[in-house]
């Protein structure tokens, strides 16, 4: 399963079409985001406000795991709602991490060959995310994976979860659960 993306252009893009109020400055161009750094992205904690941008640890521990409890870095759509580990974020605490595309390794003869995965079109892509305040009091993430689609499938049986313009809305909504 992938586990590095781009985050370059999406960002902006994202934000202005989500009308996100920006509390701080637009995150750097990173062309190579990998687990266990922060990402950013955003969120909305009530109805009637706009959503948010925050930066998120990239491996999901909730503070009641403690120590040395995992930090997986994606949690499957088959199974964060009923999941103990996930299934309070699945409810609650919905995020969207912004990318450009993402990056897959195919392993072949010669060794791995990497792909990276995104839009035909450029436009920004928003992965499904779910997040819980850690013991320090930071928020960490998981992003949500579904079997693989189209073209992703030729190189991995798993990709994120991507929601078109019409679910972000609803996504968000921590009225839904």
């Amino acid at each position: 399963m992938y586990g590095q993306f781009s985050q370059f252009n999406a960002y902006p893009r994202l934000a202005k079409r989500l009308r996100v109020t920006m509390t701080e400055a637009q995150p750097p161009t990173r062309y190579n985001i990998a687990p266990g750094t922060w990402i950013s992205g955003f969120r909305q904690t009530a109805h009637d406000r706009p959503p948010e941008q925050l930066n998120f640890w990239w491996g999901y521990r909730p503070k009641w795991a403690k120590g040395r409890a995992a930090q997986p870095i994606n949690a499957r759509v088959e199974t964060v709602a009923t999941s103990g580990y996930f299934k309070h974020a699945f409810a609650r605490s919905r995020c969207i991490v912004p990318a450009d595309g993402w990056y897959e390794w195919l392993t072949t003869e010669t060794g791995k060959q990497p792909h990276y995965i995104t839009r035909t079109d450029r436009e920004p892509i928003a992965f499904a995310g779910i997040y819980a305040e850690r013991e320090d009091g930071s928020l960490g993430c998981a992003i949500l994976t579904e079997p693989a689609q189209g073209t992703a499938a030729e190189v991995h049986d798993r990709m994120p979860l991507i929601l078109d313009h019409a679910s972000l809305e609803p996504w968000f909504d921590p009225d839904l659960t």
